[in-house]
């Protein structure tokens, strides 16, 4: 290419004020880039792609050298990112890198728990460590961009990507999201095995009607600030580097379109200046929503409302140029976009980093022994009749089931780079731990949706001959995630009839659930001497479960959500409002009233009782945990100062365990009705057989604030409960007043 010298010295200018030693900050770099951008370079990197393939088509490498894109999603093999890479930095005219993205939910080659059972482990370290070994194996096969964490509260598990969250309460999802950013990005974006996360999705998603993915979400403010905002504002005070729009529309306002969520709350409450993404296709579907006519009227609504890039579908590269020079779209809102995307791909070094050469990466020793870990925490012991663990005299056991020996299912979804032949079943597990010769095994199914009941009598067999039976059930990875909701939460196929034949046996019967949701199994669980309930556990979950049913571990978990008794009562969650009738205790049946005389009238159902099968918090272990002695140092909370609530733990059984102890509160009088509890601390608490220890958290006003009527943040003096308890249906008691 023949260049004027004014050309020559404006390039030589360029590539000075790029380079990382230049005496320039970030900002300064992005801005002197941006003014030597075309406007079609410009709409480039405001448009992420699918469309590589291996090997490099030879259309595709041209575009790279022509700026059409400014990312890749789910992009080739590493050597394929290696090659587009190369040519995006020396063979296009700005030399403007690409960013690669990928869905790097919950592990990359070493597959840990689903970030439901994460969340289960109610342990804000160890997810931050998960995330980080995800990162790392990610970043190495050149990903430098994971589209998670998800930070949706979801409060009904008729949805399918429950199991992609991290439960139903904002303050135990609010740590997991900013643990999580940590881990994937590290103390710095630009180091190696960092990558930037996406806080997903923006906002409301979780609140879908019926429960159906992709559904409407209707939030008034107040519900919004007070629930499903939190985890989001976690995630930008954490330093998350993208925040992705939701599929949904929030109140009739497609989240892709919304001006008030942002434009109004990120950009302007939240002052954050990272990079906002579209969900895959989410510009389009804004004609299926009804609020836009055509593929320039969705652009042009996403852009001005202040999506930066667009993800899969190609409405800005289409229609943007025309809708500049229409002034439908200020070219000010185009350059802004930019210097987002471009700030990000500063931050992470790529601009001043070569190339890494292309290499795949597996499981190793550390990550395999982490998820192991991972797997152990998250497994929530619901039920234990003595039965576990196991004692000595269990010499043979029947391993029964669809999901005791199914790699595939055990990593869960979103586990698209997870390799089966590093996953280390139940079955697997046991002939390790005991010897083949004392397991005996029968999958009774084909898989968790298998109707027939031909494989019934090798199990019932297998039961027989053995000293206990463990039954293993669930549901396959296809039945939860995205697209993956259910009607029914029952446990699919004929697996309950599995667990009837079973327990017609006689002998003891441990059942271990994994799943991707809460699911209603009542009475499976009435049948089972002990239920372990692990949601998808990922590649080392067989060991994990194992160890636990054999006493070599203790379960620890606890319940990030509340599990319903049946699917009418969803949904179902710990932090409701009490009504102006609450019921009682197990009030059962029709009401002795009438509406002249309305006795029994009140909130509750007449056919099941109101309370959950099992509620949020709630988890057993190997030992009994007593809570006693709550104090409060003061019982006044003044404006400005802190209280501290502190109760004793001891632990009353013969063996260790590790208990979640956690802090509920709530305002008994406000000018707006407040949950029956609220979250406001937890503790994973270590205690030998026999030791007491005194527990502490505090707490200030800012700790008991809430939105009013006129959607202020605002504290009122009054009356409150405090608890320190098991979970969000137990615990001892105190009170205190704020003034």
């Amino acid at each position: 290419m023949n260049l004027s010298c004014a050309g020559v010295v404006a390039a030589l200018l360029l590539a000075t004020m790029l380079r990382a030693d230049a005496p320039l900050d970030v900002e300064s770099r992005v801005n002197a880039l941006v003014a030597r951008m075309t406007l079609d370079e410009k709409i480039g990197q405001m448009s992420q792609s699918t469309g590589m393939r291996s090997p490099l088509a030879e259309r595709l490498k041209q575009e790279i050298r022509a700026g059409r894109w400014g990312s890749f999603l789910n992009a080739g093999s590493p050597a394929d990112r290696a090659e587009a890479q190369r040519i995006a930095l020396h063979e296009s005219r700005l030399g403007i890198p690409l960013l690669f993205g990928r869905d790097v939910i919950h592990g990359y080659k070493t597959v840990f728990p689903i970030p439901l059972g994460q969340a289960a482990a109610w342990d804000p370290e160890l997810v931050e460590a998960a995330a980080r070994e995800a990162a790392r194996e990610a970043w190495a096969e050149g990903i430098r961009w994971t589209f998670a964490p998800m930070s949706d509260i979801a409060r009904d598990p008729r949805w399918g990507r429950v199991a992609e969250g991290l439960g139903e309460d904002p303050y135990l999802a609010g740590k997991l999201v900013a643990a999580m950013v940590r881990g994937f990005q590290g103390e710095s974006l630009e180091a190696q095995g960092s990558i930037a996360a996406c806080a997903k999705h923006f906002a409301g998603y979780g609140a879908a009607e019926g429960g159906r993915d992709y559904n409407s979400a209707w939030i008034p403010e107040v519900l919004l600030r007070e629930v499903y905002l939190p985890p989001f504002r976690a995630a930008r005070d954490a330093g998350v580097a993208s925040f992705m729009t939701a599929f949904n529309t929030l109140n009739g306002v497609p989240a892709t379109s919304n001006r008030f969520l942002l434009r109004d709350i990120l950009r302007g409450e939240w002052k954050y200046d990272g990079l906002v993404v579209s969900d895959y296709n989410a510009v389009m579907e804004m004609i299926a929503h009804g609020v836009a006519r055509d593929g320039s009227d969705a652009a042009r609504e996403a852009v001005n409302a202040g999506v930066d890039m667009e993800m899969v579908s190609t409405a800005y590269h289409d229609h943007l140029k025309a809708l500049v020079a229409s002034g439908a779209v200020p070219l000010a809102e185009i350059d802004e976009a930019v210097r987002d995307i471009l700030r990000l791909k500063f931050r992470l070094g790529l601009f001043d980093q070569p190339v890494a050469a292309p290499r795949e990466v597996e499981p190793g020793a550390q990550s395999l022994a982490l998820a192991e870990r991972a797997a152990a925490e998250s497994a929530v012991l619901l039920k234990d009749d003595g039965v576990l663990p196991l004692a000595d005299a269990v010499r043979t056991v029947a391993i029964i089931g669809p999901l005791a020996d199914s790699p595939e299912d055990q990593m869960g979804t979103w586990a698209m780079d997870g390799q089966p032949q590093y996953v280390e079943t139940p079955l697997a597990a046991f002939r390790k731990l005991l010897g083949s010769g004392r397991v005996l095994y029968a999958r009774g199914l084909k898989n968790s949706r298998d109707t027939s009941h031909e494989g019934f009598a090798e199990a019932v067999e297998a039961a027989r001959r053995a000293d206990a039976a463990l039954v293993f059930v669930g549901e396959e990875r296809i039945l939860s995630g995205e697209a993956r909701s259910r009607a029914y939460l029952d446990l699919p196929g004929a697996q309950e009839a599995l667990v009837d034949a079973i327990h017609a046996t006689g002998k003891p019967m441990v059942v271990t659930i994994l799943a991707g949701r809460p699911l209603t199994f009542h009475r499976v669980a009435a049948e089972a001497g002990a239920v372990l309930y692990c949601f998808h556990p990922g590649t080392m979950g067989g060991p994990a479960i194992a160890k636990l049913l054999l006493g070599r571990e203790a379960p620890s978990g606890r319940l990030p959500i509340t599990f319903p008794r049946t699917v009418g009562q969803v949904p179902i969650y710990y932090a409701h409002l009490n009504t102006g009738r609450p019921p009682l205790a197990s009030e059962l049946g029709i009401p002795a009233g009438n509406p002249v005389h309305p006795e029994g009238y009140t909130s509750k159902y007449i056919d099941v009782d109101f309370t959950p099968e099992y509620p949020f918090g709630f988890g057993l272990a190997y030992t009994k945990f007593d809570y006693s002695n709550l104090r409060l140092s003061a019982p006044v909370l003044e404006g400005g100062g802190r209280i501290t609530v502190s109760a004793e733990i001891a632990n009353r059984g013969s063996r260790a365990g590790t208990e979640t102890v956690q802090l509920y509160i709530r305002d008994l009088v406000a000018s707006v009705a407040q949950p029956v509890r609220k979250l406001r601390g937890f503790e994973r608490v270590a205690l030998k057989a026999g030791e007491t220890r005194t527990v502490s958290f505090t707490l200030s006003a800012a700790d008991l604030a809430f939105y009013d009527e006129h959607v202020r943040l605002v504290t009122q003096p009054g009356r409150f409960y405090v608890w320190i308890a098991p979970n969000a249906a137990e615990g001892v008691r105190g009170e205190f007043e704020l003034r």
